[in-house]
């Protein structure tokens, strides 16, 4: 009796390897998550300051330090995380993949979707950037493309919207 031969599993999370031809957000993205981590950080810190002069006690050192610290593990997760983004667009359907710890991959047909949001904050507006919402019938299903410039995301948009109509008219 012979063995077969026994290949690494796949993933979930990431099928079809050699086929899906993933694309990254831009990483101007990681600058706007940063600046919003620093904006919370001086709030905390400020919020810090008048705990402090309030208790007038000597743990403000100890609590800038672990501010400090709690601050530097995020950025560097926030760089990760960022980089982990990706979007594939298939014939049915758009792959969505994210996150560190919990990994996601979002598999949504075209047919499926109701409507698609471009949106740009105000600091994406000022890095040049926007978010593409698609969202389907079950607000589970939805998935979400940030970091993309806005030329890319007029025509990820256009292109979803146009295979939506399509797709859904066989049903």
């Amino acid at each position: 009796m012979t063995a077969e031969p026994h290949s690494a599993p796949r993933s979930a999370l990431q099928p079809w390897p050699e086929t899906v031809a993933w694309r990254p957000v831009s990483p101007r993205l990681i600058v706007i998550e940063l600046l919003g981590l620093a904006i919370g950080l001086g709030l905390l810190l400020v919020a810090a300051l008048v705990a402090w002069a309030i208790s007038g006690s000597n743990w403000f050192g100890l609590a800038v330090a672990a501010i400090i610290v709690l601050a530097a593990v995020r950025a560097a997760t926030i760089v990760r995380a960022v980089r982990a983004w990706g979007y594939a667009e298939r014939d049915d359907d758009l792959l969505v993949r994210h996150g560190l710890l919990v990994r996601r991959l979002s598999i949504v047909p075209y047919a499926r979707m109701q409507f698609v949001d471009v949106t740009a904050g105000p600091l994406e507006r000022m890095f040049g950037l926007a978010t593409v919402q698609l969202h389907t019938a079950a607000a589970a299903s939805d998935a979400r493309v940030p970091g993309l410039a806005p030329a890319e995301a007029s025509r990820l948009r256009d292109r979803l919207t146009a295979l939506g109509q399509v797709r859904a008219e066989g049903l």
